[in-house]
This record gives C-alpha cells, sequence and structure tokens, in this order.
C-alpha cells in the first residue's frame, strides 16, 4: 500500500505541519513534554518523525523508544540519536512496556475500533497514557478541495483515513475510559484535544 507525499519524508510531513498549524505547532508538544519528568521511560506510538523527542524529550534525557510503521520515519529517528523500531500498530501484538505511553494525531488510523489499541497502551504503561488528537481536520472542512487534500494525502501506509474525529466524538469515546482520564484539555490552538489516562 503506498504511503503519501506527506509521509515520504520527515522534512515534508513537518514543513506541512507547520503550515497548518502555524504559531501552534510547538503547542502541540509542550504540554505533553510538561507531563514527563526527566529519566522516564516513553513508548511514543505512531511516532512519526518523532519531534517530541528531538525537539522536546531529547534534553530531558528521557528513556524513549518510538514505533512507527514508516521506515524512513525510524531511521531519522536513530540517525538523531533516538531509539526507533518499525512496528505496525493495527497488528494485535502487545506494545512494548514503559511509564508512559504517548500516541499524538494518530488515533484516527485506528477508527471505527480505537478502543482495542488504547486497550493495550493502558496494558502496556506503568504510570499514564497520554494521547493527543486532532479535533479539527482538512479531512472534515467545508471546502471540497481542503476536505479531498486532507483525505487523500494523509495515507500513512495503513490506507486512506477519511474518519476523523470530532471534539464531541473524541469526548464521547474518553467516556467509556471513566474515572481513568485523569486530565482532559485543549492544545495547539485548540486543533488537538489532549487526555491522560491513569493506568
Amino acid at each position: 500500500m503506498s504511503t503519501s507525499l506527506i509521509y515520504r519524508s520527515g522534512t515534508v510531513y513537518e514543513v506541512l505541519m507547520r503550515g497548518l498549524y502555524g504559531r501552534h505547532y510547538d503547542g502541540r508538544f509542550q504540554p505533553i513534554s510538561a507531563l514527563i519528568p526527566a529519566g522516564a521511560s516513553v513508548v511514543d506510538v505512531c511516532c512519526g518523525p518523532a519531534t517530541l523527542f528531538t525537539k522536546h524529550l531529547q534534553e530531558k534525557s528521557v528513556d524513549y523508544r518510538g514505533l512507527d510503521l514508516n521506515e524512513g520515519f525510524i531511521a531519522d529517528l536513530t540517525r538523531a540519536g533516538g531509539r526507533g523500531e518499525v512496528w505496525n500498530v493495527h497488528a494485535d501484538d502487545p506494545l512494548p512496556a514503559a511509564d508512559y505511553l504517548i500516541m499524538q494525531a494518530s488515533l484516527y488510523h485506528f477508527l471505527p475500533d480505537p478502543e482495542a489499541v488504547v486497550g493495550r497502551m493502558l496494558a502496556a504503561a506503568r504510570t499514564k497514557v497520554i494521547i493527543a488528537e486532532p479535533i479539527r481536520n482538512l479531512a472534515t472542512s467545508d471546502n471540497r478541495v481542503l476536505a479531498t487534500i486532507g483525505r487523500r494525502f494523509t495515507n500513512a501506509g495503513d490506507g486512506a483515513q477519511e474518519a476523523r474525529f470530532t471534539e464531541p466524538s473524541l469526548d464521547a469515546f474518553f467516556r467509556g475510559f471513566g474515572s481513568r482520564v485523569s486530565y482532559r484539555a485543549l492544545i495547539a490552538g485548540g486543533r488537538e484535544k489532549l487526555y491522560v489516562l491513569d493506568v
């Protein structure tokens, strides 16, 4: 299954994401980094180009492991001094254990049944699961051209993903985890919503 242009290069991905988020781009990572103490172990599920590690967590000396289907992203992470592994998260294999398991802007890849992957993250985490997910998306834009771009050019190698979360649908999903949800907040200028789940 072919990967879209956006996912073929970490540099292209970063440029496009910076264009999409504008001045709120760093606001995608800072709130997550603030939740991770120095020296903690972290598994970043669907890590992409691992910007969270290279720009925010590396200086905190965390024991970081990034998992992604994209071999190029994992190679870039390794060259940057991180530890990465090519990993198909859609497979039913248990995820590696760590203090914190993180997923950023990737939960929609597991629709219509994302509960299973969150369950595997909770099983592997020793302290917390941190998930941030877009709630304002190109793919659901009222502008037909932008919506087509958002759907067609965001294939990470696991198929085109047409479904996306809105804030109400994401809140409804996380209500299923009850009291495990210890924190929620809008981040990145309101484009993403952050959830913290206790194990």
